[in-house]
This record gives C-alpha cells, sequence and structure tokens, in this order.
C-alpha cells in the first residue's frame, strides 16, 4: 500500500471528522481504521495493536539512500527523551523530559505551541531512571499526557491550553507518570512508575471530556481485610491475596510494586485491554512477602504479568504471568503487539510480547493460554518454560534472597529487552526487538530498611566490585553486547540479528517499504532491509536515541520523524562513557524530521568541553571510603553514575567544586540549594557524617581517575 491509498470521508467506515461532514470526531473509530489513513500517526503504537508497523512505502529499500534531513528543532531541555511522536493531519504532537509537549507544523518544523506543566524540580528524586515522558494521547481534539509528578492533564490540541487536570497519585509517595496514555472508548488510560521506591501499583481511566476517574485496578493486594473499593476487589480477594505473604502489607508499608509503567494494547473485537505488570517491590521476594500464606503459594500475583480487563469498567477477564514470585526486576511492561497468527495451521489471536526475562511469549489473547515461548536472548535464570503449566523451571542459585548467595544473572534488571518498543511487520512477518546482553550481581543488602526518599531495591548496586578484580571488571564490560533481533513469532527462532556499538538500542519503526528503521545510544540512525538486516542508510543525529521513529505523509510525500536525545537510566547512570574510553558525548535533544531529497544540515557539532580533574587531598581512610562508596551506590549512582562516572546528562561529580569545600557539599546535598534542578537534599537518609563519606569516595574516585589518565 502506498501514498495513492489515503484515507477520507467515508459513510462505510462510520467516521465522521469535523472538517468533514461537520459532526464530532471518532477518534477510536479513525486508531481501528489506522491501515485507511496511514499518513497519520493516530496513537502511540500507531494502531491499537501497537504493531508500529506502517503501510506507507514511498520510502523503500531502492530509495532510501536518497533520504535526507529536511528539518530539526532544538528542544529546550537536554534530559532523557523517550518519545513516540503523533500527526494528526500533518501536525506532529511529541512530548520531552520534564513532561513538555510541543506541537509542529510537520513540512515546516515551526513550532506551533509548547505546553509546559510546569512540574517541580524535586519531582525527579522519585523518578527511578529519569525525568522522561514517552508521549500523548490524541483523541477527539484532545492530547493526553501524564506527568512525572502524577497528574493527567487534557490539553487542546489546536491552541496548546490546558482543558483540565486531574492528580492520579499519592504525591506524597514516590509514583510517578513517564509512559504514554491510550485512549479506548472515552476512556484516558494511564499507569504509574515508582515499584524502585516501594509504591503499589495500579493502572486508573479517566473519562476524555471530564478528567472523572471511571474506574481503578490494583495489580497486588492492599491491606488485609479493607477492600480498595475498585474494580480489581472481587479478583484481589479470590485470587492475588492467596499469593502474598500475610505480612506483606506492613513489611512494605502499603507498596509490593507491580506498577503499569508502560505497555498497553487494545482488542475491538474482543473489546479487551491488556495491561503489562511490573517488578516486585522490593526485588528480594524474602524482604517484601518470606512466606506464602496458608493453604496458598508465593507467585505475588499480579506481578510480572499480562492482565487482560474490560476497558469500560475496569473487570478482570484473564492474566498471564511470566515471571512468579520475580526477584529480579524482570517487568512484563515492555511492549506487547496483536496480530493474528497461523500457527500449525489455525488462525490464532495471539498477544505477543518480549519482557525483560529473556523469553519471547506468544498468548492466545482470547483466554491468556500460552501458545508458546523461547528465549530470544541469553537466559541463566530458568532452563524454559513449562508447556504444561506455563510456568517457567527456575533454576535454584537464582532465587538469592532464598540462597542468601550473590549469584550473577543475565538477563540483569535491564533485560534482554526494556521499554524501547519493537515492531511486528505483517509483510515479512518478522518481530524486531532491540535486545541487549546485561549481566547483573543479585546480592542481598544485609540488615535492609527503605530509606525516605530514592532506590529502596533490597539489593546491594555496589557488591559486584568487592569481589571483581579490575581485569574481571574489564572483561565483563566487554561481553556487553546489544543487537536488533528479527524474532519469527510462529517458528520461535531467530532469523537475523545485527549487533550494535552499544548494548543501549532505540526503538523500532517497520514500513512496507522493506525497511527497519532504529536509533543507538552512540548517536547514528540507520536504515536496514527488514528482510535481511542488511544496512542501507545511516545518519549522524549527534546524540544518543532511545526513542522509537514514526512515519507519515503529507500532500503525497512520506516523511520519518524521530526525537533524539540520550538520558534514561542508561544514560545517567551508565551512557556512552561506560560504552568506549572516549567519555560522553554532549547531549543535544532534538526533533528531526526526513524526507527523500532532504538537504537540511544540522549544525556543526560543538566539542565536549575539557574538564581538568582537580581533587583535593583525601582526607578520610579506607574504611570510611568504603562506607561512602556503599551509601552511593544506594542513593546516587542511578543519576550521577556507576562508580561515580557520569554517563554525561547530569553532573560528574569527580569534577564537582564543592568536593573540596565541605561548606558547599552540604549546601547541596543536606540545605538542598538544587532542589529546583532535581538534586534534593538527602538529610531525611543520612546524617551529615555519613553524607561526608559519600564526599570521600567521590574525592578518591577523582584520584583513581586522575592517576590512570582516564576521563
Amino acid at each position: 500500500m502506498g501514498l495513492g491509498h489515503i484515507w477520507t470521508c467515508s459513510v462505510a467506515l462510520g467516521i465522521f471528522l469535523a472538517g468533514c461532514s461537520g459532526t464530532r470526531e471518532d477518534t477510536g473509530a479513525r486508531i481501528i481504521a489506522a491501515d485507511s489513513e496511514p499518513q497519520n500517526w493516530l496513537s502511540t503504537g500507531r494502531n491499537y495493536q501497537e504493531t508500529r508497523f506502517s503501510p506507507l512505502d514511498q520510502i523503500n529499500d531502492a530509495n532510501v539512500g536518497q533520504l535526507g534531513l529536511a528539518w530539526s528543532f532544538d528542544l529546550d531541555t537536554n534530559r532523557g527523551q523517550e518519545s513516540t511522536p503523533l500527526v494528526i493531519d500533518g501536525n506532529i504532537y511529541t512530548t520531552s523530559a520534564w513532561s513538555k509537549v510541543q506541537a509542529f507544523d510537520g513540512i515546516t518544523g515551526k513550532l506551533r505551541w509548547q505546553f509546559d506543566p510546569e512540574v517541580p524540580g524535586d519531582a525527579a528524586v522519585k523518578a527511578c531512571c529519569d525525568v522522561v515522558n514517552r508521549g500523548a494521547a490524541y483523541w477527539n481534539g484532545k492530547l493526553f499526557v501524564g506527568t512525572i509528578d502524577g497528574r493527567l492533564i487534557a490539553i487542546d490540541a489546536a491552541t496548546g491550553k490546558q482543558i483540565w487536570s486531574t492528580v492520579t497519585v499519592d504525591q506524597t509517595k514516590s509514583y510517578t507518570i513517564t509512559g504514554a496514555p491510550r485512549v479506548v472508548k472515552g476512556k484516558v488510560l494511564i499507569g504509574n512508575g515508582g515499584a524502585e521506591m516501594g509504591v503499589r501499583g495500579y493502572v486508573s481511566a479517566y473519562d476524555a471530556e471530564s478528567g472523572k476517574m471511571a474506574w481503578r485496578f490494583y495489580t497486588v493486594p492492599g491491606k488485609p481485610g479493607q477492600p480498595d473499593g475498585a474494580a480489581s476487589d472481587a479478583i484481589i480477594q479470590k485470587l492475588a491475596s492467596k499469593t502474598w505473604s500475610t505480612r506483606s502489607w506492613d513489611l512494605t508499608n502499603g507498596g509490593g510494586g507491580g506498577t503499569v509503567w508502560d505497555s498497553m494494547a487494545y482488542d475491538p473485537e474482543l473489546d479487551l485491554l491488556y495491561i503489562g505488570v511490573g517488578n516486585g517491590s522490593y526485588w528480594p521476594q524474602k524482604y517484601r512477602s518470606p512466606e506464602a500464606p496458608p493453604g496458598g503459594n508465593n507467585d505475588n500475583l499480579f506481578l510480572a504479568s499480562i492482565v487482560a480487563l474490560r476497558p469500560e469498567t475496569g473487570e478482570y477477564v484473564w492474566h498471564y504471568q511470566m515471571t512468579p514470585g520475580d526477584e529480579w526486576d524482570y517487568t512484563s511492561t515492555q511492549h506487547m503487539i496483536l496480530a493474528d497468527l497461523k500457527i500449525e495451521g489455525k488462525t490464532r489471536k495471539t498477544l505477543m510480547q518480549a519482557p525483560k526475562n529473556g523469553f519471547f511469549y506468544v498468548l492466545d489473547r482470547t483466554n491468556g493460554q500460552l501458545i508458546s515461548a523461547k528465549p530470544y536472548s541469553k537466559v541463566n535464570w530458568a532452563t524454559g518454560i513449562d508447556m504444561k503449566t506455563g510456568r517457567p523451571n527456575i533454576v535454584p542459585e537464582a532465587h538469592y534472597s532464598q540462597t542468601g548467595k550473590p549469584w550473577v544473572g543475565i538477563p540483569g534488571p535491564l533485560g534482554a529487552h526494556s521499554w524501547p518498543p519493537m515492531s511486528y511487520s505483517p509483510k515479512t512477518g518478522l518481530v524486531y526487538i532491540p535486545t541487549h546482553e546485561l549481566p547483573f550481581l543479585y546480592s542481598l543488602q544485609q540488615q535492609f530498611k527503605a530509606l525516605p526518599k530514592g532506590y529502596n531495591l533490597g539489593v546491594n548496586p555496589s557488591a559486584g566490585k568487592m569481589n571483581v578484580s579490575p581485569a574481571s571488571l574489564a572483561s565483563i564490560r566487554s561481553s556487553l553486547k546489544g543487537y536488533i533481533t528479527a524474532w519469527d513469532p510462529i517458528a520461535q527462532k531467530e532469523i537475523w540479528r545485527v549487533p550494535q556499538n552499544t548494548p543501549a538500542t532505540g526503538g523500532m519503526l517497520s514500513t512496507a517499504g522493506n525497511l527497519l528503521f532504529e536509533g543507538d545510544a552512540t548517536g547514528i540512525f540507520a536504515a536496514y532491509d527488514a528482510r535481511n538486516g542488511r544496512k542501507l542508510w545511516t545518519f549522524d543525529t549527534q546524540t544518543g536515541t532511545v526513542a522509537a521513529p514514526i512515519t507519515w505523509a503529507k500532500n503525497g510525500k512520506q516523511y520519518i520523524t524521530l526525537v533524539v536525545g540520550w538520558g534514561t537510566i542508561e544514560g545517567l547512570a551508565n551512557g556512552p562513557i561506560n560504552w568506549s574510553n572516549k567519555g560522553p558525548r554532549l547531549n543535544k535533544s532534538r526533533v528531526l524530521t526526513f524526507a527523500l531529497g532532504g538537504t537540511a544540515k544540522l549544525p556543526a557539532m560543538a566539542d565536549a568541553p575539557i574538564r581538568q580533574l582537580n581533587p583535593p587531598s583525601q582526607f578520610a581512610n579506607a574504611n570510611t571510603i568504603e562506607e561512602g562508596r556503599q551509601i552511593y551506590h544506594r542513593s546516587c549512582y542511578g543519576c550521577h553514575g556507576y562508580e561515580g562516572m557520569s554517563g554525561g546528562v547530569v553532573p560528574d561529580l569527580r569534577y564537582s567544586a564543592t568536593l573540596g569545600q565541605a561548606d558547599a557539599w552540604n549546601a547541596v546535598v543536606i540545605d538542598g540549594i538544587l532542589s529546583a534542578n532535581g538534586m534534593v537534599s538527602f538529610k531525611e537518609n543520612y546524617t551529615p557524617a555519613q553524607l561526608e563519606k559519600v564526599r570521600a569516595y567521590i574525592i578518591q574516585q577523582a584520584i583513581v581517575t586522575r592517576d590512570s589518565g582516564s576521563k
């Protein structure tokens, strides 16, 4: 299908646009019939099935070498960028860090308006993985965006003016929203994040016109004997509560995890909404659910599960749990795709997912029955999936919280596939998965106690350095891999893979032009032959990319649009500095649009500033430095980088001018003078003496870096 198949006003389709018939637009019908207007990108996955495949083929494998930049726009924030743009009739809508929303003229790149929800800077401490936003939803002339501080806001798509706003979370707790809303049958659906901080997960539905909550579904049990008055009450009592310790509510301070922070999909024919549920909180089952209740088990439903609900009421229909009793951060919040596949001679309505745990699942989406599951990446936590029970065969040593012994798992908590979306091409029959191999040492944090601010994992993120030699650490880093996996979901096997220069790969877009588009953390945006993985075209975006591209058309011309900008947990805690010895590139967040024959140029890339390490003399002994290292990796590394090496987005503390001045250091970490920038006070977590130990550790890291000649 090329550009000749353009959507028009059609009584046969039952779709009426205000601009065509004078009646009210039916966005739901438009999304259902998305292939009838391929020039638009109406929902974050393009259609309700979330395939991220476009029927457009003007740009194809024969001419993609002529693709060039049509225009670029510099965003006003250089934190992480994860947005999937929307396109409605040539108007592009993007979101950016700090939950801002932009509207562009798609042809010229002119900014029509920007909406700033004015998220307080101190909300950043509640975010596990940067102040990112994955996109907006569109419905009947309105845009909907979730904010990092937990609001859901409706915006007039024409003017950028706020229509309504509602708080969806308890803002005294560490909830965030980073995912893109979906809208089904007039209900705006949104979840939240915060499992790493200890919250209790749920998904909510709000009326698109008024912002009034229609229903809420909690994914883990609440306080025993006290129903929530929610759509989930019946199934929680009947099923989920029997899979958690009777002590869990008290042990987790009313949390438990299970946040619905990203993936959803919808089947209009079955009228089923599918949500992906996240990890447990705290990670080790020993700390959140040390034993099963009498007569039950310890699976901890609905952690790491797909749950099917009725979109108008939130009524439970079925679930499938990928990782029972999850204690590895093996979320099932990764991208889901709905497709009808011919399996063993029979057409099956399937739901496909490549969650963090490394197995590719094909489920019957009518009832949640497992059809097949095979590893799409290296896996050592389980030997396979039992097809009779649907349960993984978990190796005993993987249960580190039960054995008390550290265990190196692959995948680690970043998964074999994290949030960057995969894509399914009905033309090739392949699913394209951004894949990586990132092991992790799971080690129980002894004498664990939850802190008021920041991460509360229950594992020791700094444990790997204690027993690993420098040579071994170098070997581990060299083994980290990233690649694009082209996967046959029917045969459950890899067809081809393309190695990447970094383990951090971006989201996928496939098209009828036999193309696959993807950007990576090194700054390369590339087009591949979707049939065999042959690289056909590249463009240097000058900055790392993790977001997924889209394609659209206007006036008979096809375009590709992508939001670029480094960040997220990979960019903050790891970043390019961990994948090479060159140090991080400067982050420059932009919206880029490409077309055949495009001749625009990006401004010359500025050189990274020359930084001179001039650390003060060390004032502490080895034991004090080690205590500082433990505190740093408990509460600081998620933003400022593992081992004190920043990914280049937020300040690298080794170069901080406050290192040599205790008063200046304390003004930041105790008094919170930079709270508006996201750097809050940690005096609720630690004493001044403990925070001084962190300064000693960073001084030591600066000295080691200087003396080794590294960056």
